[in-house]
């Protein structure tokens, strides 16, 4: 292993992009299959890995709902975030802020309180026993209407306190942020931070319309705004993160290739840029994988590396002082294996 890998894999993090439903392995979706009395269409694990092949966002959405479909116990949910968290344990991931979509799983007819009690669950126990610290972001899916949306948040309140922020994500193209900007000012209203994917497929528009009318404290992706100048100053001078994720933005074709990413161009221009793992079981890697594949590919070094895991740290939604001991592990960390 070179230097350079085994730096990225020691480095204190946070993860601010990670669907949890994304981050369910082939091996655990049998097993819960299997216990919840499920037939997959796949005959074997290698048969689902081969499946993850995509030439685009919908075709991945297609298989990562179908994969969705097994989980039926408040049990099956604590499992899952619970595998993830283990594995974020493993990346020196010291925070972590988790997507979820409920509405992928009411619309089957399970509880909002099944789904949230699990996650929830798995959450509490990795705080206690893996020291691991995580926040839980609520997210729509832009391809259903704002009137699902404003039920989701409806069946939401009574977990409020549990909830740091709102979300959108699900089909970009075709379901701009003005769609949702009413959920979006009820949210606000009511205290959550509101962030939102757009300008991974989307247009520019789309970050504007999430600045402007969605009011986001975050961007999630934003890859597209380096294609406007006068939204790069924006971003700028909001200093807003992006959460980034390398591996994902491939995998879908949002880049040809990852020697063509933008990463490095929005650290040199001054973005507050983010490495995150986005769905690390469908795009074949997680966080540590996304880090060393962008460090191959466009010659990161430490002083790179060091700032795009102090960006994310700065980008969390954790409080004042968590965010100023976890810095504070970090730079301890940077100069130990700088000098």
């Amino acid at each position: 292993m070179n230097s350079l890998h085994q730096f990225i894999e020691k480095m204190p993090k946070a993860e601010l992009h990670i669907h949890i439903e994304g981050s369910f392995e082939p091996e655990l979706m049998f097993e819960i299959a299997q216990r919840n009395n499920i037939k997959l269409k796949y005959k074997s694990v290698e048969e689902v890995h081969a499946a993850y092949q995509f030439k685009n966002l919908q075709e991945f959405l297609d298989i990562y709902y179908a994969g969705a479909g097994v989980l039926i116990q408040k049990q099956d949910f604590y499992d899952l975030t619970m595998a993830y968290l283990k594995k974020a344990k493993e990346e020196n991931i010291l925070h972590t802020e988790i997507f979820f979509d409920p509405q992928t799983h009411t619309d089957r007819g399970i509880a909002f309180e099944t789904v949230v009690e699990g996650i929830l669950a798995a959450m509490h126990e990795a705080k206690q026993s893996l020291g691991i610290s995580s926040l839980l972001i609520l997210s729509f899916l832009r391809h259903l209407s704002e009137e699902a949306a404003f039920k989701t948040l409806e069946e939401a309140l009574p977990w409020q306190e549990h909830f740091v922020a709102v979300g959108l994500d699900s089909s970009e193209v075709g379901n701009p942020p003005q769609k949702f900007e009413k959920v979006y000012a009820k949210a606000k209203e009511l205290n959550f931070k509101a962030v939102a994917h757009a300008g991974e497929e989307g247009p520019t528009e789309y970050i504007w319309d999430s600045l402007k009318l969605l009011r986001i404290d975050r961007l999630d992706h934003g890859n597209r705004s380096l294609e406007d100048n006068e939204l790069v100053n924006e971003l700028i001078k909001r200093n807003m993160a992006l959460t980034v994720c390398p591996l994902s933005n491939d995998k879908l074709q949002v880049v040809k290739d990852l020697s063509k990413h933008p990463i490095k161009q929005m650290l040199d221009l001054g973005l507050k840029a983010t490495v995150n793992s986005d769905d690390p079981a469908y795009f074949g890697g997680y966080i540590n994988d996304n880090f060393k594949a962008v460090a191959n590919s466009l010659n990161l070094n430490k002083k790179d590396l060091y700032q795009l895991a102090r960006n994310s740290f700065e980008a969390s939604f954790a409080n004042e002082q968590q965010k100023k001991e976890m810095i504070q592990q970090l730079d301890e960390y940077f100069e130990k294996q700088t000098i």
